[in-house]
């Protein structure tokens, strides 16, 4: 049997293509209750961690937590007993809508640790990043039957999309993969990121009209929509 390799490979570096067995694990939990998210974010601001809150667009009681951590004993130990100790304890989680994965790499990134470890942090806290559409999705079984030409052909296309709404200053993302990790056995997780509410609403759309999702996506949802209520300071 051959040796397994679960590193992550970005693209050539002094004539070495590069790899990294590092990633950072992203998770959004969700939850409802609070009158008044002050007490919230003076917890927040006490526990000093790496954290974004957002206010449910949907929900007049609801917000959402996303933090992130290299170590995942960070979600089982630290994040676990804040959660438990803080006023977070008195509100309900919303756990169809909690969110876990982690970063990844398609082979192709100029600077693997970078993209890895600092690019998803880097737009989590920009601040002009305001509003966010975070949503998991899981392709059909197919789609790991294509060719290699036509999965590349396929993402390339979705990828257009992304590259341009963020070249415009409409878009930023963070992809995770979520492969085990997701209680709906999702395949992915993304967060949309913007100044502004409507271009994340038309990116999702006009996603819908490539071939990756109109054939091969599975499961969409359900939808995380929220603005920036606090956000640690970098």
């Amino acid at each position: 049997m051959d040796a397994v390799d679960i590193a992550e490979y970005g693209g050539p570096r002094q004539g070495e293509r590069q790899r990294l067995d590092r990633r950072l694990f992203v998770q959004l939990r969700v939850f409802t209750g609070p009158e008044d998210a002050s007490s919230l974010i003076a917890g927040l601001e006490q526990a000093a961690f790496p954290a974004v809150l957002y206010a449910d667009a949907q929900d007049a009681w609801g917000v959402g937590l996303v933090t992130w951590n290299e170590d995942p004993e960070f979600f089982t130990g630290p994040l676990r007993q804040f959660l438990r100790q803080s006023p977070f304890q008195h509100l309900r989680q919303r756990r169809r809508f909690n969110m876990f994965g982690r970063t990844y790499a398609l082979g192709h990134e100029p600077d693997l640790e970078d993209w890895l470890l600092r690019h998803t942090v880097r737009n989590l806290l920009d601040p002009e990043m305001q509003w966010a559409v975070w949503y998991p999705l899981r392709r059909q079984g197919r789609f790991q039957l294509l060719p290699p030409e036509e999965q590349t052909a396929a993402l390339r296309e979705h990828g257009r999309i992304g590259h341009a709404f963020g070249e415009a200053g409409l878009a930023r993302d963070v992809r995770l993969a979520s492969f085990g990790l997701d209680a709906n056995d999702s395949d992915f997780v993304i967060g949309l990121l913007g100044r502004e509410l409507h271009p994340l609403s038309a990116c999702v759309q006009a996603m819908r009209k490539t071939r990756q999702t109109a054939e091969f996506i599975q499961a969409m949802g359900p939808f995380f929509t929220g603005r920036v209520l606090w956000r640690a300071k970098k």
